[in-house]
């Protein structure tokens, strides 16, 4: 149907023309003569208000319920009382009707309550805002790697090898529910591939392939974890962007990374602004200050050693021990960047045994040439890393890990056929927009969160 776009409307250049709208009633109320009904279409954060006078439109009330869709003719006007921009009605059709148990009648809900209506939550204007953000933000990945020449690459989403090592991938399979093999038979036989298989846990060991060829490749899209760590910053899927970059050491992709996420902090800053004030009010004071004092200034560096060093003389009592060898928590990781830099750093050179087999070996035999970004109120956001080029360090590590070689052969080969130093880095789209709206639970990031027990459609 012929419409005017709310967002048209809201730009103030209409003023005194006659529209046609369409939208959904978010909030409503009436006086004896005049009554008044805010619908948004989606095309702008901002509702529109619309102003009925009860004598020319007979039986209001059933336009005014929230959540019904309706369609407005009127002349665009500016308030009388406030400046703001609205619509006199002329006439309104109802498109269609909410019922009185439409279950958001309330202007606030808890996250938690909205959780359980995924299919609705998106009308409220937390989540309205949040994947607008969301939308905004992934443009950006895209705009910000295409000019700088990288090349977007679509890596498998079913994939016969884990990635991390670490075994946490959902299977994928054809076989019957209880399939029994034929004694002395492969399992896996019989199977759609022929061979174990599953949804992928990153796009990286595909991504090297394409970034020896290609120079500078990225990959966006899903991944999948089965990981049982029901936490506020863990989901079974997620996106993720990982960008690999040949003839990079680990300073130069740091250095890419940090560029990279001053880049899409200044994309939300001058294209979001709305979203992040309605964050900044109702989720997290001084966002917009916090994500200022991101793009202004240099992210720290500091050693993992001499991070483990600070959090054992700090005046905190930490749950988890804290102890040269053990991974950092995220306990760990916020009191770094919360209290000791009070901006995002970047941690150097972990010991190798609690990273993953593909890192690059330090001389010292004991750490790897990897980095995590930690990010005030979050932790960690990206997981970043020199490639292990050397075959025989590589086999080594593989091994060492009891892993199955042949689901590595070709990883493998990489390192026979013109090996070279290449980087590169994993950023959650999900845990950056939680730092980047103040949102602190990652299902409240997702339209439809997939986590331990949990799966609505």
């Amino acid at each position: 149907m012929k419409r005017t776009e709310i967002k048209d409307v809201l730009s103030g250049n209409l003023l005194s023309k006659k529209v046609t709208v369409c939208g959904w009633v978010k909030t409503s109320r009436e006086s004896k003569t005049v009554a008044f009904a805010e619908i948004n279409d989606g095309s702008s954060f901002s509702p529109v208000q619309i102003v009925i006078d009860k004598a020319a439109l007979e039986d209001t009330l059933k336009f005014l319920k929230v959540g019904a869709a309706i369609k407005v003719t009127g002349t665009v006007v500016k308030s009388e009382i406030n400046d703001q921009i609205e619509i006199n009605a002329e006439e309104i059709i109802l498109l269609g009707e909410s019922p009185s148990d439409y279950p958001l009648q309330k202007k606030r809900h808890t996250l938690e309550f909205l959780r359980t209506m995924p299919h609705l939550r998106i009308r409220t204007n937390t989540f309205n805002a949040v994947f607008r953000v969301r939308s905004k933000i992934s443009f950006a990945v895209h705009e910000y790697f295409q000019k700088n020449g990288y090349y977007y690459v679509h890596t498998p989403i079913i994939t016969s090898s884990d990635c991390e090592g670490a075994g946490e991938i959902f299977r994928v399979t054809t076989l019957p529910p209880f399939y029994v093999s034929p004694e002395g038979e492969d399992y896996y036989k019989e199977d759609f591939f022929g061979k174990k298989a599953g949804l992928t846990v990153s796009g990286q060991l595909e991504g090297e392939a394409a970034a020896l060829a290609l120079g500078k490749i990225y990959t966006f899209g899903p991944t999948f974890r089965a990981e049982n760590s029901n936490t506020p910053r863990h989901a079974a899927e997620f996106w993720q962007i990982e960008p690999e970059v040949a003839f990079a050491e680990l300073p130069d992709i740091i250095e890419i990374a940090e560029d990279m996420i001053k880049y899409l902090i200044r994309y939300a800053l001058e294209n979001c602004r709305e979203e992040l004030e309605f964050f900044e009010k109702f989720y997290e004071k001084g966002l917009i200050e916090k994500l200022e004092k991101v793009v202004s200034e240099k992210f720290g560096v500091i050693e993992y050693t001499e991070a483990l060093e600070l959090l054992k003389k700090a005046d905190a009592d930490f749950k988890y021990p804290v102890e040269w060898g053990l991974d950092l928590q995220t306990e760990h990781e916020r009191y770094i960047a919360e209290t000791v830099f009070n901006r995002p750093v970047f941690v150097i050179n972990y010991p190798k045994d609690i990273k993953s087999f593909y890192m690059k070996q330090n001389p010292d035999g004991k750490t790897v040439a990897a980095t995590d970004l930690l990010v005030p109120g979050v932790g960690e956001i990206i997981g970043c890393s020199e490639r292990e080029n050397d075959y025989d360090k590589l086999l080594s590590a593989i091994r060492s890990r009891g892993m199955n070689e042949d689901d590595y052969k070709s990883y493998l080969e990489l390192r026979k056929f013109g090996s070279a130093p290449h980087s590169g880095f994993g950023l959650g789209l999900e845990r950056f927009l939680m730092y980047i709206t103040g949102i602190s639970n990652i299902r409240d990031v997702q339209l439809y969160p997939r986590t331990p027990k949990e799966i609505r459609v």
